[in-house]
């Protein structure tokens, strides 16, 4: 199915690392081969957001060739004196072509009169020509990211004639109870395949399997924490603030 809101954009770093958050404790960290579904929505989160609507990744193309660094990192030793050596493996120059797509948030009915396709389609395209309204992480904190448009499936990527890979089972993403309207915390698991170098994503009601992690209340936007609520609260009258 082809959306009309589909944005496309070029994300790119000298380091990434996806790791597994479901695993990840502490320690050593090593980075997944491809990003996940999870860490491309919070790249586009980054860029323009809004609890209106949900970003669907639909679609990523790997670019450059998958290759590992590995560095020595002191971590911060909380609650302890000094800190450990720990061993971080990145995913070295690191860029990905991205395509994907928004849908309405309806469990949020107080946001309704926000539902303006077209000025957070030109919105979401205006942040991504500028390089986003946040910083950009490539899956961790250290990883500075870059995000700029494209064209889908334009360019030479380096695994075009590669053929078909397989990344085993891999973490999807998270559901959140804002998004689901349930009240708990659930992570998606599934096993991307990567065909000459782009890896189609299930949307997340495709993921079949999943783990409760914990119990979560949605989080409540108001205009006490949300600065665009004053644009919808008068009823017929919208004043674009957040744009």
């Amino acid at each position: 199915m082809e959306y009309k809101n589909i944005v496309e954009f070029k994300v790119s770093g000298r380091y990434a690392l996806f790791s597994d958050p479901i695993n990840r404790i502490g320690g050593e960290k090593f980075s997944y081969q491809v990003p996940t579904y999870q860490a491309l929505k919070g790249i586009l989160e980054s860029v323009y957001w809004k609890p209106t609507l949900i970003w669907i990744i639909d679609e990523v193309r790997v670019m450059n060739l998958i290759k590992t660094q590995s560095q020595g990192i002191r971590p911060i030793n909380f609650g302890k004196e000094g800190n450990t050596l720990s061993i971080y493996t990145y995913l070295a120059n690191a860029e990905y072509q991205v395509k994907a797509h928004f849908e309405w948030n309806y469990n949020r009915p107080n946001l309704e009169q926000d539902r303006n396709e077209n000025k957070h389609y030109i919105i979401a395209k205006r942040m991504i020509k500028c390089g986003g309204r946040r910083d950009i992480f490539l899956g961790t904190r250290e990883c500075q990211g870059y995000v700029e448009p494209c064209k889908f499936g334009e360019g030479e990527g380096a695994y075009d004639n590669y053929g078909s890979l397989s990344f085993g089972l891999m973490f999807h993403g998270f559901d959140y109870p804002d998004e689901t309207g349930k009240d708990k915390l659930t992570a998606r698991l599934w096993t991307p395949v990567m065909d000459n170098g782009y890896i189609k994503f299930l949307k997340p009601e495709e993921c079949t399997i999943k783990r409760e992690l914990s119990s979560m209340k949605p989080k409540v936007f108001d205009e006490t924490n949300f600065s665009g609520y004053a644009e919808f609260e008068k009823e017929g009258e919208i004043i674009e603030l957040d744009t």
